[in-house]
């Protein structure tokens, strides 16, 4: 039994100066990088690509709605091929940068609400896919482990990794809880570790989320990783 343990990182610049980032890293196996439209710029992607070819990881882009002043995390009603430019824009941004240190974009994992609303908007997701399409389809689009938003990217061709978070509490009918509750978040490295297990055992997902940006994250990524390892699922990137 294997999975990919991620997470989202080059968008906080003082995590990376800090020394924080590189230590989640120690217990991760891929990368998904902030790219211009949430958080990140060209310095904050350069230094996150440096940083994970150092650890071995997996590159992937984190694009999210343009939308810094709410970190990406305020539900718009952007027009679809909009939203499909941004995309398409965001990823560029990154793959020049990769294209320095001669590596690749591995998979596409959209931010906060453009990945919310995309569960439950098939049109979103559909907009999501044609604007990474654009970039290229020979990448692992990374969406809600049992949601329509995997349906929707495996009906446009692409390849496909089911998500399911750590760190985080689900509502009952699969969708993750509102961070505007107290319980949204899980900050307890035992329970978040509990949790990878109890979804790794599941089969219901290939890539597990602990969120860089939640108080004592390298902690939690090593509880997590740890609490994986103990129950004998490897840790293997997403390919």
């Amino acid at each position: 039994m294997h999975i990919d343990l991620n997470c989202d990182m080059g968008e906080i610049p003082e995590h990376i100066k800090d020394g924080t980032q590189e230590a989640l890293m120690r217990s991760i196996t891929s990368v998904n990088i902030a790219c211009g439209g949430h958080a990140g710029d060209e310095k904050t992607m350069r230094a996150t690509i440096e940083q994970a070819l150092r650890w071995s990881l997996t590159i992937g882009a984190h694009p999210g709605y343009p939308d810094r002043a709410n970190f990406g995390r305020l539900e718009l009603d952007m027009p679809l091929d909009e939203i499909e430019q941004s995309i398409y824009e965001q990823i560029r941004a990154l793959h020049s940068i990769a294209t320095e240190f001669a590596t690749s974009i591995v998979h596409v994992k959209p931010h906060g609400a453009l990945y919310n609303q995309a569960v439950k908007r098939p049109e979103l997701a559909r907009a999501i896919a044609n604007g990474v399409a654009r970039f290229s389809k020979d990448v692992v689009l990374v969406g809600l482990a049992g949601s329509p938003m995997v349906d929707e990217f495996r009906a446009t061709g692409f390849r496909v990794a089911a998500e399911a978070f750590a760190d985080r509490t689900y509502e009952a009918d699969g969708t993750l809880r509102n961070r505007k509750f107290d319980d949204a978040l899980i900050k307890d490295p035992q329970k978040a570790g509990e949790q990878a297990v109890r979804i790794a055992k599941e089969g219901r997902a290939q890539t597990i989320c602990v969120h860089g940006d939640t108080p004592g994250a390298p902690k939690i990524a090593e509880a997590v990783a740890g609490a994986l390892q103990a129950a004998n699922v490897s840790l293997r990137p997403l390919s």
